[in-house]
C-alpha cells in the first residue's frame, strides 16, 4: 500500500539534508546507513566551509562542548552555528536581525567577546553568563559551556535608545517533545531552581496555581531555565545590559514543536509558546520568532555571491516556504 500521508517536517528535512550531503559531501555522508549523517569524527564537515576551522578553534579556546549529534544533518547546534557564526563579524546584518525581532530604530551591536583571531565578535555561542546565577556550576573547576549547565545557544548584545540590552537565543530546528520528565532528577532540579523560579525572585507568576514540577516537561523546562538566567543577568546588569530577554527561534514548519506537553498546562492553551509566555510576570521578556520570518529577508537582501547567504539558501531549503508567522510566534516586543 502506498503511503499517501503528508510527510512530517522532520521527514522532509531528513530528505533535504540527505540530498545536500550527497551533492556536497558524497564521500563523507552515509554514516550508519543514513545519508543525512556524517561520521562523528567528521562533525566539522557539517558546518559552512567558511567556518569549520574558526568554529573548531572557538570551541576549543572557550572550552565549549560539542553536542553529541554534531555530525547529524539535523543538529540544531550546527544549524545555529551555520546561520549565526558567519555573522559574528558582520554587525550590520545582525542589527537588521535584532530590529526585525524587537522593532524600533536600527540598534548598534555591541561586542560579546573576541573570536579566535582576536577580532571582536558580535555574537557568542553556548552562553552561560559570567556567574553561577542558577546554582549549577561545579564546586571545583570551571563550568563547561554547552554541557551540564544552562546555556543559551547564542547571545546578542546591542544598544538601542541609549540602553544596552541582551538577547539570549534558544535555537530549534527539528526538535519534537513529549517524553515525560525523569523522576530521578526532580529533587536536584527543585534544589537548584525552586527559590529562583517564581516571583518575586524569578520570572514566573506566583498566582498561576502551578508547581515548578509542572514545567519539567520540554520545551518548558529549557525555556524556564533560560528565563531565569536572563533575569539574573539583568539583575546583575551583566556587561552593562539593563534588560535581558529570551529569543526563541524555530522553523514555522515544525508545528509539532508547538504542542503543549505538560498535562498541567494543557488547560491554558494549545500552543506551547503562547502558554509559556502567559506564565511570565512580564510577557514580553520572552519573544518567539520563526526562522523563516527573520532570515528569509536577510538572505534575499544579501549581495549576489554572498557565501553565507548562498550556503544557507542551498542547505536549509525550508526557508523557501512561505515565511509567515508560525502558530508559536509571539508578536510582542
Amino acid at each position: 500500500m502506498i503511503d499517501q500521508r503528508e510527510p512530517t517536517f522532520v521527514e522532509r528535512e531528513r530528505a533535504s539534508q540527505a540530498a545536500f550531503f550527497r551533492a556536497t559531501l558524497p564521500d563523507e555522508c552515509g554514516f550508519d546507513g543514513c545519508d543525512y549523517r556524517l561520521s562523528p569524527d567528521r562533525r566539522l564537515s557539517n558546518l559552512n566551509p567558511q567556518m569549520r576551522d574558526i568554529a573548531d578553534r572557538y570551541f576549543a579556546d572557550n572550552a565549549i562542548a560539542w553536542h553529541q549529534h554534531a555530525a547529524h544533518g539535523l543538529s540544531s547546534q550546527v544549524c545555529c552555528l551555520n546561520f549565526l557564526m558567519p555573522l559574528a563579524t558582520r554587525p550590520d546584518i545582525l542589527a537588521k536581525l535584532v530590529q526585525a525581532v524587537i522593532g524600533g530604530d536600527l540598534p548598534e551591536m555591541q561586542v560579546v567577546e573576541n573570536g579566535p583571531d582576536g577580532k571582536p565578535w558580535f555574537v557568542g555561542f553556548e552562553w552561560i553568563g559570567r556567574k553561577d546565577y542558577l546554582n549549577e556550576w561545579p564546586r571545583a573547576g570551571l563550568p563547561k559551556r554547552g554541557a551540564n549547565v544552562t546555556s543559551a545557544d547564542a547571545v546578542l548584545r546591542f544598544r538601542q535608545d541609549s540602553r544596552v540590552e541582551t538577547l539570549l537565543v534558544e535555537w530549534k530546528y527539528t526538535e519534537v517533545y513529549g517524553k515525560p520528565p525523569e523522576p530521578e532528577r526532580e529533587a536536584e532540579r527543585l534544589r537548584r531552581y525552586q527559590n529562583i523560579a517564581f516571583r518575586p525572585s524569578g520570572p514566573l507568576r506566583s498566582d498561576a496555581g502551578l508547581k515548578l514540577t509542572d514545567l519539567f516537561w520540554e520545551p518548558f523546562y529549557q525555556l524556564v531555565r533560560q528565563q531565569m538566567l536572563a533575569g539574573r543577568m539583568q539583575a546583575a546588569q551583566e556587561d552593562g545590559a539593563e534588560r535581558v530577554r529570551v529569543l526563541h527561534i524555530a522553523p514555522a514548519g515544525n508545528q509539532r514543536l508547538t504542542r503543549v506537553t505538560s498535562p498541567a498546562l494543557r488547560p491554558l492553551g494549545d500552543n506551547a509558546f503562547n502558554v509559556y509566555s502567559s506564565l511570565l510576570e512580564y510577557h514580553d521578556d520572552f519573544i518567539s520568532r520563526s526562522t523563516e520570518s527573520l532570515f528569509s529577508p536577510l538572505i534575499a537582501d544579501a549581495p549576489k555571491g554572498d557565501a553565507w547567504a548562498d550556503y544557507i539558501r542551498d542547505r536549509y531549503t525550508f526557508l523557501a516556504a512561505l515565511a509567515a508567522p508560525s502558530r508559536g510566534e509571539m508578536t510582542t516586543a
